[in-house]
């Protein structure tokens, strides 16, 4: 293993190094090599470990049973129910739309008279009577597309499944949960009518009870929502925002 210290002939040697370099010398490379050694362990655990518990798990299964393209089927289905959210026929956009389960339920639930409009940085394979729109919502160019395809008919329910690739970095994670959640409530404020709900995915932590008071003006209502189909351990919770005030 690169990096490990090889004691069969000289016991101050680590592979890879030179002989000549001074013990001491060497003593950071050596413990540097052993740390990334067992980063990678420790990596390699947590994924075996993360597939282990994807494999059995209980909405991962009901999806795979369903047809639902993902478990985060379920987490929607349970807003809906529990803040009626769903009405036949209705204007909605789903935000952070990829893989589609989202918009499998949407089609599904509304309706051949809804108008259903998906959007998501990555690809996402077609869903029957949902339009999708691929690019970056934090992004002009993006965000002209989606008001596009509206074609100017207001919104009965825009939802927003976006989240930020983890860094790792707390802070600057949950900055940016909190950043896409106010895009979102920026872009449900002007297309939304009266009457309109709003549903948004964001990290609890650093400035999620500001964000929350800042809907308040906007809406009759406003929930906090952790489904049954989400992890445990996850931060992650839904504001749900009920009745768009006139403005």
């Amino acid at each position: 293993m690169a990096g490990a210290i090889d004691g069969s002939e000289d016991p101050t040697h680590c592979a890879g190094l030179h002989r000549g370099m001074h013990p001491r010398t060497r003593l950071p490379f050596v413990i540097l090599g052993v740390n990334m050694a067992l980063q990678g362990t420790r990596k390699n655990k947590f994924v075996k470990a993360w597939m282990q518990e994807h494999v059995n798990d209980h909405w991962v299964k009901e999806a795979t049973r369903l047809g639902y393209r993902s478990r985060a089927a379920f987490k929607l289905l349970e807003l809906a129910e529990k803040d009626q959210l769903f009405r036949p026929g209705i204007g909605v956009v789903d935000l952070g739309s990829a893989p589609g389960s989202w918009a499998q339920v949407l089609h599904e639930r509304l309706g051949g008279g809804a108008r259903i409009v998906a959007n998501d940085l990555v690809p996402m394979d077609p869903v029957t009577g949902v339009t999708f729109i691929q690019g970056d919502f934090r992004e002009d160019r993006c965000l002209a597309a989606v008001e596009q395809a509206l074609a100017g008919r207001r919104l009965d329910l825009v939802l927003s499944d976006m989240a930020p690739n983890l860094s790792g970095i707390a802070a600057a994670d949950q900055a940016r949960s909190i950043l896409l959640a106010e895009l979102a409530l920026e872009f449900a404020v002007k297309w939304l009518q009266p009457g309109g709900d709003l549903a948004v995915k964001i990290f609890q932590g650093e400035g999620f009870q500001e964000f929350q008071q800042t809907m308040l003006p906007y809406f009759q209502r406003v929930h906090v929502r952790k489904p049954k189909s989400s992890r445990d351990r996850s931060r992650e919770v839904y504001l749900v925002c009920k009745g768009r005030l006139p403005q």
